[in-house]
């Protein structure tokens, strides 16, 4: 069975990094955009690293264009809005697909581990369930993310043990990671 630690990515400069050098923290992987509704969720991120990252906590977080054009910029300037904006100092990798036939393998790993189960209850997420079936009909079976900021909770083993769309309360995905510590 693989686990987060079997995948190479590229950090913002281009450089490969292998996920094994996370073994033995806990991880919060989310797709990211800087143009989205969902973008706020940036300053309870940066909140939750600060207060568990000398706990052995990593946030890793990955910009996608796949979602409405949220994130049309580079690399150097997604980086800049992150940090200007909500000061956030968490590991940021390259801009990458998270659908589709060019879906990035550690996505089609983390979604198949921990399928989409719904956005919630409510009209908010009906609203957000109908304008993201739109936007993912192009993907067919390979829209493994429904929309930005998901989130998949890492245990120190490198184990998927829990995916949180951006629906979910962040109070409840910083309960997890507490729990996951």
């Amino acid at each position: 069975m693989s686990t987060v630690y079997d995948f190479t990515v590229k950090d913002r400069k281009g450089n490969e990094v292998n996920l094994g050098d996370y073994a033995g923290k806990v991880l919060l992987i989310v797709n990211t955009a800087t143009g989205c509704g969902f973008t706020p969720h940036y300053e309870p991120l940066e909140a939750m690293y600060k207060e568990y990252k000398d706990q052995g906590f990593e946030i890793l977080d990955f910009p996608c264009n796949q979602f409405a054009n949220q994130a049309p910029g580079t690399e150097d300037e997604i980086h800049e809005f992150c940090t200007v904006k909500f000061g956030a100092d968490f590991p940021q990798f390259a801009k990458i697909n998270v659908n589709g036939e060019e879906a990035d393998p550690l996505f089609a790993f983390l979604a198949t581990e921990k399928p989409f189960a719904g956005f919630g209850k409510g009209l908010k997420n009906v609203a957000l369930k109908t304008f993201s079936d739109m936007n993912n009909k192009t993907f067919g079976d390979k829209a493994y993310i429904k929309w930005n900021f998901t989130k998949f909770l890492i245990d120190r083993e490198g184990n998927v043990v829990a995916r949180f769309e951006p629906t979910t309360d962040m109070e409840e995905v910083k309960k997890a990671v507490a729990a996951a510590l």
